[in-house]
């Protein structure tokens, strides 16, 4: 499959909970990147960094299957996403830099879980080939440890 081709829509990324997210994603690519669904505009081979550390959260996983994979399992239900901002680099012009907010519940613990986070976002040939990813790692301490 060529990073041009829609992805299976029964893959277990394609989760409703995690749809706020995908779908503020592509409001803020909007114009910049080709497909109806954020995994239709990434990269077969794109690389996804994570600059936070969590017991068993990766660091770095290459390729959209990795990615879509590990989002596969993705627990948290999200129910709204705001606040976008997004920023269009001059040099290099391939890069755009978002910065949003999600919102929901960690059913593990009933907790509300509201984040913020900031994505550095590379385009090639309207695919995002490369993620660069920051967010508020405390929110995500206080919404999934107990009381």
């Amino acid at each position: 499959m060529d990073s041009k081709t829609k992805v299976d829509r029964n893959h277990p990324a394609f989760r409703e909970n995690a749809e706020p997210f995908y779908q503020i994603v592509m409001e803020g690519l909007n114009g910049e990147v080709d497909g109806e669904h954020f995994w239709d505009a990434v990269d077969e081979n794109a690389v996804f960094e994570f600059l936070y550390k969590f017991e068993g959260f990766p660091n770095k996983l290459e390729g959209r299957k990795a990615y879509m994979d590990w989002f596969g399992g993705y627990n948290n239900q999200l129910h709204s996403a705001d606040n976008l901002r997004v920023y269009k680099s001059a040099n290099p012009g391939d890069v755009i830099i978002l910065e949003y907010e999600v919102h929901g519940t960690v059913p593990s613990t009933g907790k509300k879980y509201d984040n913020r986070f900031c994505s550095i976002v590379t385009i090639k040939d309207r695919k995002i080939v490369h993620w660069r990813d920051y967010m508020d790692s405390l929110a995500v301490v206080l919404s999934t440890t107990p009381d």
